[in-house]
């Protein structure tokens, strides 16, 4: 009798971060997973570097590619380019420019540059290999996750009535899978620490609720669980869901 192979279940992990590898004629986006790093979409800057229309064209189609994941909740984003190029620097004066809402919360994003290629696979596991890319995404997802804990913070100590802070995964099944009635408050987060994921015995529970969750477009973020955001988090019991009427 002849064996079946089973074939091996693939596992990406969770969404940590946006890679754009800026080239002189194209942009590459690339999700970097826990466990992978996947090719999201290439583009093309329709003209040339030296004209100031086609940049700034190819600039605003780089911040609408970028939306589906800042919708999601990841707002961490490394900007890759060649050494002795300023495409990085160019694209964050362009957002400084034209999209300051990015630097504000609650929509804050984190941006970052790293030097170096990231328009093929094989350059960006070069890169991501490195011990100075490690430490870059490092601080990037940490600060991001600071960011989102101020705002975390200031709800805690607000007066408003409307506002909703939940701690337990009962509940905040029950405030995410009632998300769509009319009369509830709408939800900004899911936020859980990686040790609150890895160690519960209810994992196939919290992965079905964090894809209801992506469903109905609430952010959510696993947070390192040794940083000092994860740690207020580890405080609060792993998981937290917030909400504003």
């Amino acid at each position: 009798m002849q064996m079946v192979k089973r074939k091996r279940k693939y596992r990406r992990g969770y969404a940590v971060a946006i890679l754009t590898g800026l080239e002189s004629n194209r942009a590459i986006l690339w999700k970097i997973f826990s466990e992978v790093v996947k090719l999201d979409r290439t583009i093309l800057l329709d003209g040339v570097r030296s004209d100031p229309k086609a940049v700034y064209y190819f600039h605003e189609s780089i911040v609408n590619a970028l939306r589906p994941a800042l919708n999601e909740g990841i707002r961490s984003i490394i900007l890759a380019s060649p050494s002795k190029t300023y495409h990085a620097q160019r694209f964050i004066d362009h957002i400084h420019r034209h999209h300051a809402w990015l630097f504000q919360n609650p929509n804050k994003a984190v941006f970052s540059e790293a030097t170096g290629s990231a328009g093929t696979l094989s350059e960006v596991a070069a890169l991501t290999r490195t011990s100075e890319f490690r430490k870059l995404i490092c601080e990037t997802t940490s600060e991001e996750s600071e960011n989102l804990i101020d705002v975390l913070e200031k709800l805690l100590n607000a007066s408003n009535q409307d506002t909703i802070v939940l701690y337990s995964l009962k509940e905040i099944e029950g405030l995410i899978l009632g998300a769509h009635k009319s009369g509830k408050p709408k939800i900004e987060y899911l936020m859980l620490t990686n040790k609150y994921l890895v160690d519960s015995c209810e994992k196939n529970r919290i992965h079905r609720l964090m894809q209801i969750a992506a469903n109905r477009n609430i952010k959510t973020r696993i947070v390192d669980a040794e940083s000092a955001a994860g740690l207020r988090l580890t405080q609060l019991g792993g998981i937290v869901s917030f909400a504003e009427g």
